[in-house]
């Protein structure tokens, strides 16, 4: 596909509705910018916590019988804040509850681990108005947890080529039986490179909250000099 990137944003960049302000600059600021993947929120501080992080503590509680109402209203509170401070007319606590309910049922780990980047996606996609493709639709696995390579460049070519854009959540896919997979962690930036491959895009962009790779994590070391 002609003048299409693919842009990977990370965790970080998407971590409040600050970072959401500016990944919508980036995106408006080149038109070419039309497959967006994005990764759930990471930390604000060092303090904080991820928010895939907290999804694996509730499925981890849950599959102990325990109760997941104290972590899981960490994980509600952050996404409720960032659709209200970007003033968006979302009803996202529905898609909250509804993941609520199949965590407490017993859901798998891959699944409550994929939730922060599909939740993440629809924010964003009602954001930016564009178009929220569920990655269930385009990456497939196998049933051993490989990739179904074949199957997913068929399903890439075929769904995407008539898309003007689209938000399309990174770290996970699904099985021929309908079971959520994960990739590794990290994933999301998998995501986007077999779909920037899969569309034989001009470019792929892996965004993240600092420019360039640094000597040292500069939320430790002050000025860290680039690499």
């Amino acid at each position: 596909m002609e003048n299409i990137i693919v842009a990977k944003f990370g965790g970080s960049s998407l971590a409040d509705t600050s970072q959401f302000k500016k990944v919508k600059d980036i995106i408006q600021s080149d038109n070419r910018r039309k497959l967006i993947i994005p990764s759930a929120p990471g930390k604000r501080n060092t303090k904080d916590h991820k928010i895939t992080d907290l999804f694996f503590m509730c499925h981890q509680l849950a599959s102990h019988g325990l109760n997941i109402d104290e972590v899981y209203s960490i994980i509600q509170e952050r996404y409720i804040n960032i659709c209200r401070d970007l003033k968006l007319k979302l009803n996202i606590e529905e898609s909250l509850n509804n993941i609520k309910d199949k965590i407490r049922d017993g859901a798998s780990r891959d699944y409550c681990g994929s939730r922060g980047e599909y939740i993440n996606g629809i924010i964003l996609s009602h954001y930016l108005g564009f178009e929220f493709l569920d990655a269930v639709e385009l990456i497939y696995f196998k049933d051993d947890g490989g990739l179904d390579e074949k199957a997913t460049n068929i399903n890439i070519k075929e769904k995407l080529k008539d898309r003007a854009n689209a938000i399309i959540p990174g770290f996970y896919g699904v099985k021929s039986n309908g079971e959520i997979n994960l990739f590794s962690r990290g994933g999301s930036d998998i995501t986007a490179s077999i779909i920037a491959s899969g569309i034989n895009a001009n470019l792929y962009e892996n965004w993240t909250d600092v420019s360039g790779f640094l000597m040292a994590d500069p939320s430790i070391v002050d000025n860290s000099n680039t690499i």
